[in-house]
């Protein structure tokens, strides 16, 4: 009884020592990233540290620019961050291209993508805009059900009508689809309020719903782009390699296989994607003129000269 007692008493403790090492190990690297944010504000204005070097500056902003919001300058959410969408999206990628045969597997799938998308697109959004819970409900049971939607129905529609190729191309389809409501939902109140740009020094002089809707636009895009290679071309490896009957034998192996192949391919897709288009995108005020006069004519009275030519924003990502 005494041993029970204190191998019990033993485990919590190793618990409690994981636990608090976890947790000092979380905090420590929380602080590495407002070391890094902090060096950045002082470099800005150039009180930099005496000694610095420009290795630790780069070095800095890579970390500040991954894990803090360029608009509010937060730090943002880890598992929402852009740089983590290598190792969760081949976890889910990977599984969304295993298990596509069984209803139940392509709806679980499907519901934990568009979750960790909709994570994703909230915490990446333009952070200038509010966004209400109830916007953010509508816009998670909107993509989740569209992507639901297009699954089942291609699924339905294939299974009867075409080969297994053409239906391992279900889950892009779906993810596709979701992609062009889950964005826009999501950040639905920067199409209805718009956006506020800036002129290029940063001051900020007007709003544009249309800024916002060449943002979305571009975000959706490179979402597209960035999940197409991996999802179109690993269904064409997979069935070649599935007829070998070699294959066949370590069917244990298929899920790892494609989960590390869609990670070999995010490691390159993911900042080619996010580089399709600039970060800080821009706006002709001769457009702003033309599809928005209200906001134009707010400019033009900061704007007697006409030296401001362009307007910038935060698209995204």
């Amino acid at each position: 009884m005494v041993a029970m007692v204190s191998n019990k008493f033993s485990c919590r403790e190793k618990i409690w020592k994981t636990e608090n090492l976890r947790k000092k190990v979380s905090l420590l690297f929380s602080q590495q990233l407002y070391d890094a944010k902090h060096l950045i504000e002082k470099y800005k204005n150039h009180q930099e540290p005496p000694g610095t070097t420009s290795e630790q500056v780069w070095y800095a902003r890579k970390l500040y620019e991954s894990a803090f919001h360029p608009d509010s300058g937060e730090l943002q959410n880890f598992c929402g961050r852009m740089s983590f969408q290598v190792p969760g999206g081949m976890l889910i990628t990977g599984f969304m291209l295993q298990f596509y045969r069984t209803v139940p597997a392509v709806v679980f799938w499907q519901w934990v993508n568009q979750s960790f998308n909709a994570l994703v697109n909230y915490t990446n959004r333009n952070a200038k805009s509010e966004v209400s819970s109830a916007q953010l409900g509508v816009a998670y049971v909107s993509a989740t059900t569209s992507a639901l939607v297009t699954a089942l129905g291609l699924k339905s529609f294939l299974e009867k009508r075409a080969g297994s190729l053409l239906q391992r191309y279900v889950p892009f389809a779906a993810v596709a689809a979701a992609n062009c409501i889950n964005i826009p939902l999501m950040r639905q109140s920067e199409l209805i309020k718009g956006i506020v740009v800036y002129d290029e020094n940063g001051n900020a002089v007007t709003e544009s719903r249309l800024a916002a809707a060449k943002g979305i636009t571009q975000v959706v895009i490179s979402r597209i782009v960035m999940a197409a290679p991996g999802m179109t071309l690993l269904p064409l490896v997979m069935e070649k390699l599935e007829s070998y009957s070699w294959m066949q034998r370590i069917k244990f192996l298929h899920a790892p296989f494609q989960i590390f192949a869609c990670g070999a391919i995010l490691t390159f897709m993911t900042p080619a994607a996010c580089a399709l288009f600039p970060q800080r995108c821009s706006l002709d005020v001769s457009t702003l003129e033309r599809f928005e006069p209200e906001q134009y004519e707010k400019l033009r009275k900061i704007n007697a000269d006409g030296s401001i030519t362009k307007v910038y924003f935060n698209k995204g990502l």
